[in-house]
């Protein structure tokens, strides 16, 4: 079981890509996020900048992110 779920990340990655291929040999672009912004790749390798994004935040492997919860607007 443990052998199966470490190959789980390996997986994952595989079938991005393959609907990444997928997307840009069906509709000929995909939107990606990239280096702190929205990207749109397109089949041609054109690549426009849609919006600035908020970066990535490193975890570290194994670790637990929260959502800070906001106060109730009234």
């Amino acid at each position: 079981m443990r052998n199966m779920e470490a190959s789980i990340p390996s997986q994952a990655q595989i079938a991005a890509q393959r609907a990444r291929l997928q997307a840009l040999a069906i509709s000929g672009k995909v939107l990606e996020a990239n280096n702190g912004q929205l990207v749109e790749t397109a089949a041609n390798g054109t690549v426009r900048v849609i919006r600035h994004i908020a970066k990535p935040i490193p975890v570290a492997l194994g670790a637990k992110r929260f959502r800070a919860h906001r106060a109730a607007q009234p």
